[in-house]
């Protein structure tokens, strides 16, 4: 089984390597969105589970690999902004982001990584997908996978709502996980809790093999 790992928005493939070290019996595809350096696009073939973080997990949900088992979404979501009626954050505060970063993108990243408690990854930024994905963070809604999803989210987390956290991936097969401690960098945070989480999921479809579907 292998494991493909998608970091979040204002992120970079290093992010994942306190959880990797404690995966390491697994094979690891580690992808890179290219917001601070190379983009790289792992290719996938046979078996996987999917470890997404935050806005990773949209981008996986929206172009899954064939193979797709099961999804451990550590502060994940399939929608960021909160559509009339429904939990999220409001559209509002992503716009203002948008049009802060047209003036200041070095502003916007440290102001975000600041609230969330992360460090902004080493590298020139690359304005123009940052702010592309800005407008998906906005925007998009990704598929829920027919595949199992473990939602493991942080119960003090400063950026998702706790409707959010409690509603996401709701008509999916999904199991939820709650570090009442936790911010919105659990892989960081309590990389032992989030391996526990990929071990548990990869030990239900190995035992259910049956059960186990592409997404």
């Amino acid at each position: 089984m292998k494991l493909l790992f998608a970091h979040g928005w204002g992120f970079d493939r290093h992010f994942w390597t306190p959880l990797a070290a404690r995966l390491a019996d697994f094979d690891h595809a580690i992808d890179d969105a290219g917001y601070f350096g190379a983009r790289h696009v792992p290719l996938v073939e046979g078996p996987c589970i999917a470890v997404t973080h935050s806005f990773g997990t949209v981008r996986v949900l929206a172009d899954p690999p064939p193979g797709l088992l099961g999804v451990v979404a550590i502060n994940g979501f399939a929608r960021f902004t909160a559509p009339l009626g429904q939990p999220g954050v409001p559209v509002r505060v992503v716009e203002h982001m948008i049009r802060r970063f047209g003036q200041s993108p070095a502003g916007v990243l440290a102001s975000f990584h600041q609230q969330i408690g992360g460090t902004v990854p080493e590298g020139k930024p690359d304005a123009d997908l940052l702010r592309r994905d800005l407008l998906r963070l906005r925007d998009a809604r990704a598929p829920l996978p027919k595949a199992p999803v473990i939602s493991l989210q942080g119960g003090q987390d400063p950026l998702m709502p706790g409707a959010m956290r409690a509603g996401t991936f709701e008509g999916g097969d999904v199991r939820r996980i709650e570090s009442e401690a936790g911010g919105h960098l659990l892989p960081v945070e309590d990389p032992e809790l989030c391996a526990e989480a990929v071990r548990g999921l990869a030990a239900m479809l190995a035992a259910a093999p049956g059960t186990a579907r592409p997404a």
